[in-house]
């Protein structure tokens, strides 16, 4: 059986992620551009500096607040008290194995097996787990998952997500607002002599990503998500230094979770495990195969 390095899967994934944001900054920026040319082709050098500094502030704002919103969205709590000494104690013993600052420990109510990691930083962070995974996981299993969190963490998955999420939503804003101007910058194009062949084609082309943009972001951030999970089984399983701890974990997943914790598709894919299931996730699930990282941590 072929044996994966850690550091090879974490080179890998990394790699492929870079590459997937920039595809979704090169949509954005084209989005821009044809917008700015629809309303006024003379006013483009002034709208896309505009239009760019507007992304920041969104960006900045989701980037500084997002991680509380994710924790009200999901009812988690602090874990506080006797009844999670076990767990807090697990967080720091991982951290300081990760070489990070221990997050802030939040309890989920839910029955299902299910984890996730938020914040703006290492500094910043907090990880989240159901009540159901510490009811049923056993210790290894529970480290393996913990592990995994702490790795979106040290990895800076956490950060790197939520930038891909709010650039994947400015590019739904913007193609919504391209479509529902399009007749009108379409046709107010079409009456401009001056615009000439480089008019015509700016136009068709943001049309054109305004129609498909949406779902080529969902399916880069579907891809990005992917990567993710797999570069964090493989770092978890570095710092444990027993991938069958994480693996038999996500077997457990498997098996007890219904995928109905009702969570928000902003944020499923910030779990360790989808929290929603329905007829479309062969298609466009965030989250790879389960038996396929089972089949990836077993050959480590």
């Amino acid at each position: 059986m072929e044996r994966r390095s850690f550091h090879d899967e974490q080179s890998r994934n990394k790699r492929d992620s870079i590459l997937l944001a920039v595809v979704v900054s090169a949509v954005l920026l084209a989005l821009i551009v044809s917008i700015s040319y629809m309303f006024d082709p003379s006013s483009v050098a002034f709208m896309v500096p505009l239009g760019i500094m507007f992304t920041g502030i969104y960006t900045w704002s989701s980037y500084q607040y997002g991680d509380k919103v994710v924790l009200m969205s999901t009812n988690a709590q602090p874990a506080e008290g006797n009844k999670y000494i076990y767990l807090n104690d697990t967080v720091e013993g991982l951290s300081i194995a990760a070489g990070i600052p221990k997050p802030d420990v939040y309890v989920m109510p839910s029955m299902e097996l299910n984890a996730y990691a938020t914040g703006k930083d290492p500094e910043h962070a907090s990880i989240a787990v159901t009540q159901g995974l510490l009811d049923t996981l056993d210790r290894q299993e529970l480290e393996g998952v913990i592990a995994h969190e702490i790795s979106h963490i040290r990895n800076r998955d956490v950060q790197f997500m939520t930038l891909v999420a709010v650039l994947v939503g400015i590019a739904g804003i913007l193609s919504h607002m391209i479509l529902r101007s399009y007749w009108y910058g379409g046709r107010s194009r079409k009456r401009d002599k001056n615009s000439g062949n480089l008019g015509i084609a700016i136009v068709a082309v943001g049309f054109l990503l305004a129609i498909f943009a949406p779902i080529l972001s969902r399916l880069v951030q579907m891809a990005v998500s992917r990567s993710r999970e797999y570069l964090a089984d493989a770092s978890a399983a570095e710092m444990t230094r027993y991938p069958d701890g994480l693996a038999d974990a996500l077997e457990k997943l498997s098996k007890y979770n219904k995928g109905g914790m009702k969570v928000s598709e902003s944020v499923s894919h910030m779990f360790i495990s989808d929290p929603n299931k329905t007829a479309l996730d062969a298609l466009y699930s965030t989250h790879p195969p389960i038996e396929e990282r089972i089949k990836r941590l077993r050959e480590m």
